[in-house]
């Protein structure tokens, strides 16, 4: 032996010298076939395929309707038979003031339920929070979000027996020698009206993705906090919204690309209340212009036009995201 190495003793020749070692390299992650990885997870490939059917059924067949757009469509004749127009539904569309109409009063609306509407859900979830008794947190919780499970026409009556003509509100002010007001047919309020009914009825909803987003927040933090004396106002400012930063841009991106759809059966029910001059929007639109006209190209182009739009707008929201540093929809390229 070259040399001995004793207990306590002098290094041995063949030892390495003293100092920090080279770091190690890491082991290359070995490729898995496409092959290997479906025998593995097959299973669970296998429980998304009634989902992934409704999807391709519901979702993607009709798609392909979407080439009624460029024909004057004759549903006799079918998708095949019916005359090729080119773009002459769109120009039609673009010459109609009544689409215009349609289209400025989806975008206000929009704008509407997105200030007023969008941030309810995260007040919620943080007042829900911050309530110690599980017990009553979940009864709140259950209660504010059992309205997303009625139907639009239930909320609508809801709303009438309360703010109608006949409603809880005009008998108090007839009551109190006041003039009645009916709200339900008010066209200057009834952008207010329609986003009071969302928030009644979907910021329940809502608040279930931003508790869930509030839960993976570490509780060390607001331990932390507290022992250096934040207040409650502070440690929500600090730790909880931005904890709930990513979930919040995620979910103003998809609102943003669901801008022109601010609803149909909504406004549906209550056009002939307050008229079509209020209530126009490009779906109640696309429906009275388009089928119960027997114009289903025309129909279709306000259809297609949407989709397109809704698609820039999510992926310019998308790249907004992507310069503040969030992930949003997908990752952007580097």
């Amino acid at each position: 032996m070259s040399a001995i190495s004793v207990r306590g003793g002098a290094p041995s020749a063949d030892a390495p010298p003293d100092g920090p070692s080279e770091p190690e390299r890491p082991t290359a992650r070995r490729k898995i076939s496409r092959w290997t990885r479906f025998r593995r997870d097959w299973r669970l490939l296998a429980m998304t395929l009634p989902a992934m059917l409704l999807v391709f059924a519901f979702i993607y067949l009709p798609l392909f309707g979407n080439i009624t757009a460029f024909e004057y469509y004759d549903y006799i004749l079918g998708f095949w038979q019916s005359t090729w127009i080119g773009i002459q539904n769109f120009q039609a569309l673009f010459a109609d003031p009544n689409f215009w109409h349609a289209l400025e009063n989806t975008l206000v609306l929009s704008f509407v339920q997105l200030v007023l509407f969008f941030p309810i859900p995260i007040a919620l979830a943080i007042l829900l929070n911050s309530v110690l008794n599980s017990k009553l947190r979940a009864l709140v919780q259950a209660i504010v979000y059992l309205p997303h499970f009625f139907s639009w026409v239930l909320v609508i009556v809801l709303f009438q027996q309360m703010l109608g003509g006949a409603g809880l509100l005009n008998h108090l002010l007839l009551s109190h020698g006041m003039n009645a007001w009916n709200v339900m047919s008010d066209p200057g309020t009834f952008k207010y009206l329609v986003t009071a009914q969302a928030v009644w009825k979907e910021a329940g909803w809502g608040v279930i993705v931003f508790l869930a987003a509030i839960a993976t927040i570490d509780p060390a933090l607001y331990e932390a906090a507290a022992a250096d004396g934040a207040s409650r106002w502070r440690r929500t400012w600090h730790i909880t919204l931005p904890g709930m930063r990513g979930v919040i841009v995620l979910l103003l991106i998809l609102r943003l690309g669901n801008a022109l759809n601010v609803g149909f059966e909504q406004f549906l029910i209550q056009r002939f209340a307050v008229g079509s001059g209020a209530s126009e929007v490009l779906d109640t639109y696309s429906y009275y212009y388009g089928i119960a006209a027997n114009n289903f190209g025309l129909g279709a182009a306000a259809g297609l036009f949407k989709t397109v739009v809704s698609l820039l707008l999510v992926l310019g929201a998308n790249k907004v995201a992507h310069l503040f540093g969030e992930d949003g929809l997908y990752r952007g390229s580097k």
